[in-house]
């Protein structure tokens, strides 16, 4: 005679190998992590080679800085680099050197003095721009700049709207500098490929 289990044991049993098999279905299509797409199914088209060229206004002084001290080192004050200041900036980006010349965007992001040997801040910043085919886009800075050196290189890591995807280079050579006031106007010739 054949053992027959209970109804709530087979009911159990039942749920059991219910549930075991959908878990194992479920898990043979999980989703994967990792996953290599063709850049046509976001829509990236071939990549080209953009020029753009504009000045930076680093103002430190007056009324209504652009850049502005948020924190340094106790040693700061003591150190002839100015080793450990960091400042928050939001500097207007134009077409031109003049301070009323047409703003194209925004350089909006942090600069810290972090050498102890030499004057070079650590860059991470983003050129926010507002005008033209680019408006609404950015692009990401993130190296090193040696402001006494007739041009500082540093890398272009990234970029949203228009310029995603991007990488490139920024050169950057002082326009002019205030040894008073410790305002500069920075000229940039930005090359990135993007998409």
């Amino acid at each position: 005679m054949a053992k027959t289990f209970s109804k709530p044991t087979s009911i159990l049993f039942m749920l059991f190998t219910i549930f075991f098999f959908s878990t194992y279905v479920i898990a043979d299509e999980a989703p994967v992590f990792p996953k290599n797409l063709p850049p046509s199914s976001l829509g990236l088209k071939q990549q080209k080679l953009s020029h753009l060229h504009f000045y930076f206004h680093d103002i430190v002084s007056g009324p209504k800085p652009t850049a502005i001290r948020v924190a340094q080192a106790a040693t700061t004050n003591t150190s002839p680099t100015g080793f450990g200041a960091m400042a928050v900036i939001d500097d207007p980006l134009t077409l031109l050197p003049g301070n009323t010349s047409k703003v194209v965007g925004q350089a909006q992001g942090i600069y810290t003095l972090a050498s102890q040997s030499e004057e070079a801040l650590l860059m991470v910043m983003n050129f926010a721009f507002t005008e033209g085919q680019y408006n609404g886009s950015t692009l990401s800075v993130l190296g090193r700049n040696t402001v006494f050196s007739t041009v500082r290189e540093m890398p272009i890591v990234g970029g949203s709207g228009v310029f995603r995807f991007a990488r490139g280079y920024a050169q950057a050579k002082t326009f002019t500098f205030d040894t008073k006031s410790g305002d500069a106007v920075v000229e940039y010739n930005v090359y990135v490929l993007h998409h």
